[in-house]
């Protein structure tokens, strides 16, 4: 087979998690006495870790501002982590056909690559029942974050594949940065949290708008 392994992001390509975050982030802000946010708005500043997504929160907009005390952000984080652990899994849903998908592709290893910390991950996952399809897990506390290659890196070399071997799922522009700088192929999802961008201008090798869309994609020869 072409693939021998599939690298998945996790928030906006399996899992619809933004309200929860949302949720946390405003009552953050309101213990600060900072003006909450949309949901519209946190569905544009997800995907970067939790310090960044604080960090737009605080400034109300996606470009950080630069004079925000770092006092204030580390209390923001830790009230936010607080907040979205007690939350976390009770608002969110898979996104259409994810559960078939991943069944269909049960033959290949999988590891989830995420900028979410470890603990919120392994809750997700566990909520979810999705926990048994993935070998590996590399967090946004385990080092580097995408658009890093280092965490795809990482995740082959725990599932002991070489990069050229892989493919990388994704819904945002971090993943397909990641995935061209360490020469991973990679499908971007239209679906989910794309900051915005336009995903084709990226030029991701394939280019999906359904989940089930990716199953002759993993499984070509």
């Amino acid at each position: 087979m072409k693939y021998q392994g599939v690298l998945f992001d996790l928030d906006g390509t399996l899992v619809d998690s933004a309200q929860d975050m949302y949720m946390a982030l405003n009552l953050t802000l309101t213990e600060l006495a900072f003006p909450i946010v949309s949901y519209a708005q946190v569905t544009t500043w997800v995907g970067n870790g939790i310090e960044m997504l604080v960090k737009r929160a605080l400034s109300g907009e996606m470009v950080v501002n630069p004079e925000l005390p770092t006092h204030l952000v580390a209390d923001a984080v830790a009230r936010f982590k607080n907040h979205y652990q007690q939350l976390s899994g009770d608002y969110v849903a898979l996104y259409q056909h994810v559960e078939t998908g991943l069944a269909a592709t049960a033959h290949l290893p999988k590891a989830i690559v995420t900028n979410k910390d470890r603990v919120f991950t392994e809750q997700l996952l566990e909520k979810l029942n999705l926990t048994s399809h993935f070998k590996v897990l590399v967090c946004g506390d385990d080092g580097e974050k995408k658009p890093s290659p280092s965490p795809l890196l990482k995740a082959c070399e725990a599932l002991n594949i070489s990069p050229e071997k892989a493919i990388m799922i994704g819904d945002s522009k971090s993943d397909i940065v990641a995935a061209k700088s360490a020469e991973i192929d990679v499908l971007a999802l239209t679906y989910g949290y794309n900051q915005g961008f336009d995903l084709k201008e990226l030029e991701p090798e394939y280019l999906c708008d359904g989940f089930l869309d990716i199953i002759p994609i993993i499984n070509q020869q």
